[in-house]
């Protein structure tokens, strides 16, 4: 399974070889499915909190005697049936997140990468992007043929991708990851997967 390297000019440079344990297997829609919830799960915050009638303020005294008014019997006006009262069955601060097998994440990762093979350009690196400058992302993107949301896998701390970062931060639609940060929802969301070929040799390491 090989791929074009192109230049950020939309240059062939040359063919790279896919590994086809990771980027040609049969995606497994349930495990993605899985890996997608417990990572918007894991991001849930859960601090939402209602108070329920043994917490809020109040209510220490009896209302009225028990019997004799014509009322219904109360022992407390902070009881749920009053305005003011306790919420019965409220939220209360929670842990939303969930665990999943390694290699079950692992899978789910491959499955990613294999269902976006189409939309994958291989780039050799952003060494053009001599500057921090909006336009020669632009530029770049345009010679490479790619629009609508763009994620871009390249190791950002690298000499030749010095640039890449401060140049395509102020473009909304392109979103820039670490190959260690590789995950399913932003490969899922993507319309294109822009990736460097030490990227592509990173997550080939760590998944096969």
């Amino acid at each position: 399974m090989s791929k074009e390297i192109l230049s950020t000019n939309g240059e062939k440079l040359g063919e790279i070889t896919l590994e086809k344990s990771v980027f040609g297997v049969e995606p497994n829609i349930h495990v993605m499915h899985l890996a997608l919830r417990r990572q918007l799960n894991n991001a849930r915050q859960g601090s939402a909190c209602a108070k329920t009638r043994a917490e809020v303020s109040g209510g220490g005294k009896k209302p009225w005697k028990q019997k004799g008014t014509g009322r219904a019997r109360a022992g407390s006006l902070r009881s749920p049936l009053f305005a003011g009262g306790g919420v019965v069955f409220g939220p209360k601060p929670r842990d939303y997140g969930f665990n999943m097998p390694q290699k079950a994440r692992k899978l789910a990762l491959k499955s990613a990468l294999s269902a976006r093979q189409e939309q994958l350009v291989v780039v050799k690196d952003f060494s053009t992007i001599t500057e921090p400058k909006t336009k020669l992302m632009v530029s770049a993107l345009k010679s490479l043929n790619v629009s609508g949301k763009v994620l871009v896998i390249a190791d950002v701390k690298a000499a030749e991708n010095n640039y890449l970062e401060l140049a395509a931060r102020n473009i909304p639609s392109v979103k820039i990851i670490l190959p260690s940060n590789l995950n399913v929802k932003d490969l899922l969301e993507a319309d294109f997967v822009v990736i460097t070929e030490s990227a592509v040799k990173d997550i080939t390491e760590r998944l096969s």
